[in-house]
């Protein structure tokens, strides 16, 4: 951080925005109100796979207030250039919506009705006749054909694992599972002429500013994509998905706006996914549980046509130390659509794997999991022979151990019974590997002392406006009342995607820069003014707090920003400000950490499991703002909770339908669901490639969650659970 005197950084503020949330002031996506704009609605395909024979749109066209049925057959060619800036992209070829007459996944859009009130498009949309000459799809993660993999090794796991002591071969299946954020996708899209201005959820602004440019063949400077709020996202507005595309189109052809919103059906299939895993682990170990080899066989669900990866393999490698290690990771194409990142993507899937054999291990062993995990702790990160930025994981667990009494825990399953219920206790370590992307942010003081900071990043919820205005706050030496934050437009300086634990770091280092430039400009013009009191001083003895510019340790001596911009003739002060990204090459491996802690108690009879409390420990470096922080933890433990006892996406594999595409079916945790939920953040700081010394917090704090319940639950009646969600059947 700057030199600066730090008031609202690590101060448990209020959200700055929460006033307009709580009172219906804040504008999500569908809320803008636009002159002339008229509704969408989606026409799915009702098959797996296979091609559109024919489409009758002459009912829906006849029905009063429908404007305009479009498919692929009326519909124009698109030039879909590649974009090569999206994140990471899959590999094969995107969706084209109405491009031809192949159908690729149940629910893919197959035709769009707009009409001039919603009623009427939803009417219009279900008098759409489409026939299909339709396929055998292929949806089940068990029956596909893998592809190739992606493969890992060091040492020699084979040899590891034959000459092992203690050996595991262990098996678990991971459910599908669905963001479900309260806000639906939606898109608003207008065009005056050629330009196109869209306001739409999404977590990545630029993603989608890209994406239009691409599909449309625009220049950057034709597209607007503005976001000021997002109401929830867990990963699901990490890419530009075709209902944007639908909705600019439309808006183009009916030449009138256009707004589009996805039902609660729709999203299942509309918007990503985290994809199903079968997640094969073979563990050796000394008699004294020190790892000797690691062989892991992963297989995961993606699209037919796109090819999704994500970080599975990055836990298995660093975790734990160890000699011998054997990774194989294969994509399984099906009749899906795409997935994409949801919450700890990658870590929080791996995690459940090898903290559950860790579990079973130190079990099987009789040793104590936390002392299992200290005997195997690593020095460095073997996976890349680089010193850890910070690794307090030790430090995690004793932390851990103590607040959350593990003392009280029995080694012996179902030794520990209240009435009908059994109880349990289970912990698992968390690791994740935060983000750190480019970004740009702008800065502007005026005269009034107030200040102005923008930046084209999102908030999804975990209070960017609020944490991104405490830096700004402090670097310039103002209140957080005089600080005005700005954010969600492609027209501001262009930042990275908010996702991947990776905003802080990122836009937060851009901001502080921005602010930091601002500030000193102010000082200059200060001790190079002879009417100032600071004329003459050393610049680097100048500090700014409550808007006043003095002397460090002599508050009399200086004065406010106001007088000196006034005398000066100044109306305003301004800089853009930048961050470039983590080291390259790398100097230290950078990853957050911590520990979950579970207490469950399982029925002895019918089989169900209740969290009874929840405690995570965490070494994410520095906590810019500890409010905003617990919201985080309390929030990925949630998250934790519903994936391993409650979220579970199924599909008819006849004809790939989602059965449970509603929040009646789906089920998520709700308020009874929860328990007591602690966090506890280790003082400290990691400045491996960012100023601020943060980690980012929005990921890890779900990774291990379910791997802790899963251990309490065996804990409590000595059944092993391999497989998410933990049913009661499984407990029968």
């Amino acid at each position: 951080m700057s030199p600066q005197p730090q008031a609202a950084v690590g101060a448990p503020l209020s959200r700055v925005d929460g006033r307009l949330k709580v009172t219906g002031q804040a504008k999500y996506a569908a809320e803008h109100d636009i002159k002339g704009a008229v509704h969408a609605v989606i026409v799915d395909a009702s098959i797996g796979r296979g091609r559109i024979t024919s489409i009758d749109a002459g009912d829906a066209e006849k029905h009063p207030g429908v404007l305009r049925v479009i498919h692929h057959r009326n519909a124009p060619k698109l030039p879909y250039r590649d974009n090569p800036g999206s994140n990471n992209p899959p590999g094969g070829r995107r969706l084209r919506v109405f491009q031809d007459d192949k159908v690729l996944f149940h629910g893919q859009p197959v035709a769009v009705v707009v009409a001039t009130t919603l009623e009427a498009a939803q009417h219009g949309a279900s008098l759409v006749q489409v026939e299909y000459d339709a396929e055998q799809s292929s949806t089940d993660l068990a029956e596909a054909e893998p592809g190739e993999p992606t493969n890992y090794a060091r040492g020699d796991a084979q040899a590891g694992l034959r000459d092992a002591a203690v050996r595991l071969d262990l098996t678990y299946q991971l459910a599908r599972n669905h963001h479900n954020p309260m806000e639906p996708h939606a898109t608003l899209a207008r065009w005056d002429g050629n330009k196109l201005t869209v306001w739409d959820k999404t977590q990545w602004v630029m993603g989608t500013h890209d994406e239009l440019a691409a599909v449309f063949d625009l220049p950057a400077d034709a597209v607007r994509v503005i976001n000021p709020f997002v109401g929830g996202g867990f990963g699901s507005g990490l890419r530009c998905w075709p209902h944007t595309t639908v909705a600019a189109l439309a808006a183009r052809e009916t030449k009138r706006p256009v707004k589009l919103v996805l039902s609660r059906r729709q999203m299942y299939f509309g918007t990503g996914f985290r994809p199903a895993y079968a997640y094969r682990l073979r563990l050796g170990s000394d008699r004294r549980g020190r790892l000797t080899a690691a062989i892991h066989g992963i297989d995961a669900e993606t699209s037919s046509y796109e090819t999704f990866t994500e970080a599975i393999m990055g836990a298995g490698q660093m975790t734990y130390s160890m000699p011998n290690v054997s990774q194989a990771y294969r994509q399984v194409p099906l009749d899906v659509n795409t997935p994409i990142w949801m919450r700890g993507p990658g870590f929080a899937t791996a995690s459940f794997a090898i903290e559950s054999a860790m579990d079973e291990l130190a079990h099987k062993l009789g040793i104590d999991p936390i002392e299992l995990r200290r005997r195997n702790e690593p020095d460095e990160d073997e996976s890349s022979n680089l010193p850890f930025s910070t690794r307090r994981l030790r430090e995690c667990y004793t932390v851990g151990a103590r607040e959350f009494g593990w003392h009280r825990r029995s080694s012996r399953p179902r030794s520990r019974r209240e009435g009908d219920w059994l109880i349990g206790m289970g912990m698992a370590a968390s690791v994740y590997d935060p983000g750190r992307f480019p970004a740009e942010a702008r800065a502007r003081l005026d005269a009034d002392g107030t200040a102005v900071v923008e930046t084209a990043t999102s908030d999804m919820g975990p209070g960017t406006y609020t944490s991104q205005t405490q830096v700004a706050a402090d670097a310039l030496g103002l209140t957080m009342r005089t600080v005005t934050f700005r954010l969600g437009d492609s027209l501001y300086p262009q930042t990275g995607p908010h996702g991947g634990s990776a905003t802080m770091a990122s836009v937060g280092s851009a901001v502080v820069d921005a602010c930091d430039k601002v500030r000193r400009q102010a000082v200059k013009l200060a001790v190079e003014d002879r009417d100032s009191p600071l004329y003459g001083v050393d610049a680097g003895d100048v500090v700014v707090r409550g808007g006043r510019l003095h002397v460090k340790g002599n508050p009399a001596r200086g004065e406010t920003y106001q007088r000196l911009l006034a005398r000066n003739d100044r109306s305003h002060l301004e800089a853009r400000g930048s961050y470039a990204g983590p080291p390259t090459p790398a100097r230290r491996s950078y990853h957050a950490y911590g520990a979950a802690f579970a207490e469950v108690a399982v029925d002895a009879t019918l089989g169900l499991v209740r969290v009874r409390r929840m405690l995570g420990v965490y070494d994410a470096g520095r906590i810019i703002s500890p409010k905003l922080a617990d919201s985080q933890a309390i929030g990925g433990i949630v998250g934790g909770i519903g994936g391993a006892l409650l979220e579970h996406t199924v599909t008819d594999h006849r004809d790939g339908r989602i059965v449970n595409a509603n929040l009646a079916d789906y089920l998520v945790p709700v308020n009874a669901d929860v328990p007591e939920v602690r966090a506890i953040y280790l003082d400290g700081e990691d400045n491996d490639g960012n100023e601020l010394g943060v980690k980012g917090l929005g990921e890890v704090v779900q990774v291990g969650v379910a791997a802790a319940l899963a251990n309490a639950v065996f804990n409590a009646t000595g059944r092993r659970v391999r497989e998410l969600p933990i049913t009661a059947e499984a407990l029968l």
